[in-house]
């Protein structure tokens, strides 16, 4: 299997595999597969794991792993497969671990976390010889997006982003964030796009720049005293989501279930989001979108 950092060869279909993607385990819980060991990246959840995926975890009990790459421990797990997709695994790690077992680097010309969940999804359906499951997997949900789409036309021609208020910032077009709003039809604002040539997951911005966030729907994920953080946004009020009443804001859960961008937790995503897009696209500015109050302020944090 060709990947970033070269090729992989694997002989047998893997049975004890170590995922050290932030995001990994998603994805070989969608396919059947339990890890012995994964890599707790956030949250309170047992394990690492998120309730979308708890029950393909079912009463497996993986060794955890904190922190950065430790390859001793990896060792210690004797594992036959690792998995390193959205990892940040660097070459000089794959080139230690590829001597404890067949390694799993992120897609070829991909950055360490910047691959689509189609591809992630089919690259760990072939290592794992499930690339049927695999299949069933992307054109399903591929299918359920194309569904949405096909409800919504309105969006098609709408921009939309996904923004993080306590130190402005915007993720791009590469961005699991970014690739999801566009699964659903909506663009990335061209002044945006701009500023985003230079980073194209993680934008920065100064709030003079507010203008490039200047889109027909307006996401805010959840942070940490969000309406401290927004009202510090002096520009907000000019803005046309805020104006119009399309700013819609995605809870903890939520925007934990859009920053794994799974296969599981992209279903979660789409059961809750949606009916929050259908309230700011009603063509009523009064409309409350759930989780705001009339004053434009998260009523749920």
């Amino acid at each position: 299997m060709e990947h970033a950092y070269g090729i992989t060869e694997i002989n047998v279909a893997p049975k004890r595999v170590v995922s050290l993607s932030y995001i990994g385990h998603d994805f070989l819980l969608a396919l059947g597969v339990k890890p012995i060991a994964l890599r707790h990246w956030y949250g309170p959840h047992d394990f690492g794991v998120w309730p979308w995926a708890q029950e393909a975890l079912g009463d497996a009990e993986p060794t955890v792993i904190y922190g950065g790459i430790d390859i001793d421990q990896i060792a210690l797990l004797e594992p036959d497969l690792i998995v390193g997709q959205w990892s940040g695994m660097t070459k000089a790690e794959y080139a230690l671990l590829s001597q404890i077992a067949p390694t799993l680097a992120h897609p070829k010309d991909e950055s360490p976390y910047s691959a689509s969940w189609q591809q992630m999804t089919r690259q760990l359906g072939r290592a794992l010889d499930r690339d049927t499951e695999a299949k069933r997997i992307v054109d399903d949900l591929e299918t359920r997006f194309a569904d949405i789409r096909a409800a919504h036309p309105e969006w098609q021609n709408a921009t939309a982003v996904a923004a993080y208020a306590p130190r402005l910032s915007a993720y791009g077009a590469s961005d699991l964030r970014g690739r999801f709003l566009k699964d659903l039809g909506f663009s990335l604002p061209s002044e945006l796009a701009k500023i985003a040539r230079f980073d194209a997951n993680f934008i920065r911005l100064e709030q003079e720049n507010i203008g490039t966030l200047d889109t027909d729907v307006l996401i805010w994920v959840h942070a940490p005293s969000i309406n401290a953080a927004l009202d510090d946004i002096v520009l907000r009020p000019t803005l046309k989501a805020y104006r119009d009443g399309r700013e819609v804001y995605t809870d903890f859960d939520l925007t934990s279930a859009l920053n794994h961008s799974s296969p599981l937790s992209l279903n979660y995503a789409l059961d809750t989001l949606i009916p929050l897009l259908d309230a700011a696209f009603d063509g009523d500015p009064n409309t409350l979108v759930p989780g705001w109050t009339s004053d434009k302020k998260v009523s749920s944090q």
